[in-house]
């Protein structure tokens, strides 16, 4: 009776110390997590702050705001408000806000540099192309709402705690990315190396992006000599409701004044 007594104590006390060992969550996949979150008529919202770095310190250069739209395959459709500061803000046109709106393949352009170009009557100009507008060209060159992009970019980084962190060439980014084509179509150099981190949430979603890159990689002139473009965008409101229509057609030109 008293080894009976003893092998069921081992056995209880062991079976409720394999209950009391917490189990560990296995990590989400972000791909997979990003699929979950692709659905039409729902998106994510963003927020881009560039700014140039060199010897003599930071300074602010762009300031965008937008939201993506979401199909079954990725981006649908984005809308986009970008405010350049520091020495583009000078430019003529450039100190006006300008917004973007893509849907498919086709961009509607409004205010920055296009407003002095419009016809009289019109506020939108129609591009049947997918372009990120002028501020594309210095805001952030990774877009992880594109599985394909995403999926590059984990498998080239390393992964520490919850950020992923890698480097990628503009000539790899060009071939998986529609994105990244829109923003920058002309640049100096596809060897140029953008070194990024992906900030993942709790759910496997990505939260923040951070990325720099050389400015002479897009820009081969003295103005841009020893400086780097460093971008920070943060995502919120994943899967929320976004809509994002057509402007009116009233509005719209296909051609632009001298």
């Amino acid at each position: 009776m008293k080894k009976s007594m003893t092998v069921f104590t081992a056995t209880v006390c062991g079976t409720l110390l394999m209950t009391a060992t917490p189990t560990q969550a296995a990590p989400k996949d972000p791909v997979r997590a990003l699929k979950a979150q692709l659905v039409a008529g729902h998106g994510v919202r963003f927020a881009d702050t560039t700014t140039t770095v060199d010897d003599d310190g930071k300074e602010l250069l762009m300031r965008r705001q937008g939201a993506f739209q979401f199909s079954k395959k990725g981006m649908a459709a984005a809308d986009i408000t970008a405010k350049m500061s520091g020495p583009l803000g000078a430019v003529s046109g450039m100190n006006i806000p300008e917004r973007a709106i893509a849907i498919g393949k086709v961009t509607y352009l409004s205010g920055g540099m296009w407003k002095k170009k419009m016809p009289a009557g019109k506020s939108w100009y129609k591009s049947d192309d997918f372009y990120g507008g002028a501020a594309g060209y210095f805001g952030q060159p990774i877009n992880p709402v594109e599985p394909a992009t995403l999926a590059r970019l984990i498998n080239k980084a390393k992964k520490v705690k919850n950020a992923y962190t890698g480097k990628i060439t503009f000539k790899e980014l060009d071939k998986v990315s529609p994105w990244f084509h829109a923003s920058i179509p002309l640049r100096s150099h596809d060897d140029t190396e953008v070194s990024y981190t992906l900030t993942v949430g709790a759910a496997g979603l990505v939260t923040k992006v951070t990325s720099s890159y050389a400015a002479t990689g897009v820009f081969d002139s003295g103005t841009w000599e020893g400086k780097t473009f460093a971008v920070e965008t943060r995502f919120t409101g994943w899967g929320g409701k976004v809509s994002i229509k057509v402007p009116d057609a009233k509005k719209v030109t296909t051609k632009l004044e001298e």
